[in-house]
């Protein structure tokens, strides 16, 4: 190109290289397209594995498997089964393996299962073989299920931390039955804390919450009671909170309720607990709310109303804006009363007009919300 424009070399060379390695069936089955020219599965018998490693001719060979008949697959399997392996950590291999997890019959389900046999760690922990494992966890039976993820005893935490990891021990938790991942749940003893504060962890300990049985589930929650305070401040352990305030029992549902309304002034100014308070004016029952709203609109002597501090306050207006969208009859008329000798002073606070809207209109401040939020 003019000017010195163009593809940077190092990039062409690459491309020149990759082109210099594709057969001549592959560089033609690529330009395919241009040329109308339609291929079926035995069109490329003998060239399955290099087809699965090519962006193109990986998305071909998906496609097709979802309506091969018995010896196309068969055959393209038998291709496929030496160089599994690596086709499950390739960029676009791993996707006609996942696809044999999901269409193959069951020797075939086996077999991959058996190939990755003493490399599940290695495969967890890496970007497109964590994928296939838990493609795998779906679609095997339960024995292979529990022979796999045994794999990662003693490896637990350090699975539950990784970028990749963590999602197999949730697919671990979600598709195993409990009695295969006891170990899973003996490693979260005593690490309740430091997981639900984990960007990761986090995401596994809700889905223990989901998906344990009683016993387990109770030991986390024992666990997690002991250090809500901290949970419902932190970036990720907020997170956990509110999914039991959303899905939880109801005695667990009430004692982080509780502690919300204990700190409720400095919860609703926080930037991570204020989404727990929104999340028990949500969920909570109609006496938990109006403990929350007489909290809120209580006038202490010598000192401002919890109401006005967070009128003013850029995450406790959320606050008020979510009691306002969830009160009903009296007790909303209760808080809008309060609001609105409060909302001339406010003008000068861009969230004010919102506030302002729902005491007059419900329908137009959800609407406002949606876009200002």
């Amino acid at each position: 190109m003019p000017n010195g424009y163009g593809t940077p070399r190092a990039q062409r060379q690459s491309e020149d290289y990759t082109h210099n390695l594709r057969s001549s069936l592959l560089e033609e089955f690529r330009v395919s397209n241009k040329t109308n020219k339609k291929y079926e599965l035995k069109d490329i018998y003998n060239h399955v594995v290099e087809f699965s490693g090519d962006q193109h001719g990986s998305r071909f060979i998906q496609n097709k498997l979802e309506t091969a008949n018995s010896d196309e697959k068969e055959t393209v399997f038998k291709e496929i089964l030496p160089n599994a392996l690596q086709l499950m950590t390739d960029v676009f291999g791993n996707y006609v393996i996942q696809k044999f997890f999901e269409h193959g019959n069951q020797v075939q389900k086996t077999k991959l299962a058996d190939t990755m046999k003493n490399h599940v760690l290695t495969l967890s922990r890496q970007m497109y073989g964590c994928r296939v494992v838990q493609k795998a966890l779906e679609h095997i039976l339960t024995d292979q299920q529990a022979a796999l993820v045994k794999e990662l005893d003693t490896h637990v935490l350090a699975c539950v931390r990784d970028q990749n990891g963590n999602h197999v021990i949730q697919k671990a938790i979600e598709r195993v039955p409990a009695e295969h991942i006891q170990f899973i749940i003996k490693a979260f003893e005593g690490q309740v804390q430091s997981l639900a504060t984990h960007p990761y962890g986090c995401r596994v300990i809700q889905r223990m919450l989901e998906h344990c049985e009683d016993d387990a589930r109770n030991g986390l929650l024992s666990e997690l009671h002991k250090c809500t305070l901290t949970l419902v401040q932190d970036q990720y352990g907020n997170y956990v909170t509110q999914h039991v305030i959303e899905h939880g029992a109801p005695e667990d549902k009430a004692k982080i309720i509780q502690l919300v309304l204990d700190h409720l002034l400095q919860f609703s100014k926080h930037k991570f607990a204020s989404n727990v308070v929104e999340k028990s004016i949500m969920f909570g029952d109609e006496e938990q709310r109006q403990a929350i709203v007489d909290n809120i609109c209580a006038k202490p002597e010598g000192g401002s109303q919890p109401l006005q501090i967070l009128m003013r306050d850029q995450y406790g207006n959320y606050v008020i804006q979510k009691l306002l969208m969830h009160l009903d009859g009296r007790p909303k008329q209760t808080l809008v009363d309060q609001i609105k000798p409060c909302l001339q002073q406010l003008k000068k606070y861009a969230f004010a007009k919102h506030i302002n809207a729902v005491c007059t209109n419900q329908a137009s401040f959800i609407e406002m919300i949606a876009d200002f939020r």
